[in-house]
């Protein structure tokens, strides 16, 4: 199983206010990219992958909306509007939610109320943890794990603070070149990467 996380700090929980963020500051169409290039292969989709999109600007509790390629069966299209519009009936779903709870949103899609260190404190028991890093190890000069999480962020870059944590739970950097891509096409390099090997 391969996982990837994506930090999404400016991306609003405010389902009318996310979609209204499209093309703006917040650049909340860079989930919906995220999602396709995790998921999605020509005429088909990836088995075995997990992406948990944790979205934080709220004024109670970030969103963590997790998408499972194996368990989603209303695949609704490969454009950005459709999955956005999955994203945002997910956050409509979670309104009321005390702090980490969970709901089922629809087969293969589940919200919770917990915060990115929360999630990755789980992850990290289940996975090796990677942190996208341009100083970090060349991704083709080490061995990948067979059980690796992706850590990702949007614009806005991980906070210092994060990284003594994600060291402190076994996180590795590694890089994927020495140019600063989105998110959505390191997803597409370490798919690659990782096709390779296998």
């Amino acid at each position: 199983m391969r996982a990837f996380v994506l930090r999404a700090r400016s991306a609003p929980t405010d389902s009318k206010l996310l979609l209204a963020s499209v093309g703006q500051d917040a650049h909340t169409e860079i989930l919906a990219h995220v999602l396709m290039n995790a998921i999605f292969v020509a005429q088909s989709h990836r088995e075995d992958i997990m992406v948990h999109l944790v979205l934080e600007s709220t004024q109670d509790f970030s969103r963590t909306i997790s998408f499972s390629s194996n368990d989603i069966t209303n695949l609704s299209g490969f454009h950005e509007q459709a999955w956005l519009d999955k994203i945002a009936h997910a956050l409509d779903k979670s309104v009321g939610m005390a702090k980490e709870q969970q709901r089922n949103v629809e087969p293969g899609i589940v919200v919770r109320t917990i915060s990115f260190e929360k999630l990755v404190s789980e992850l990290a028991e289940d996975y090796q943890l990677y942190m996208l890093d341009k100083k970090g190890d060349f991704i083709r000069d080490i061995e990948l794990a067979s059980n690796p999480c992706f850590l990702l962020t949007d614009h806005m870059p991980m906070p210092k603070k994060s990284f003594n944590s994600l060291k402190r739970l076994g996180a590795e950097k590694i890089s994927l070149g020495p140019k600063m891509l989105f998110a959505s096409q390191c997803i597409v390099l370490i798919h690659n990467e990782l096709d390779l090997t296998l």
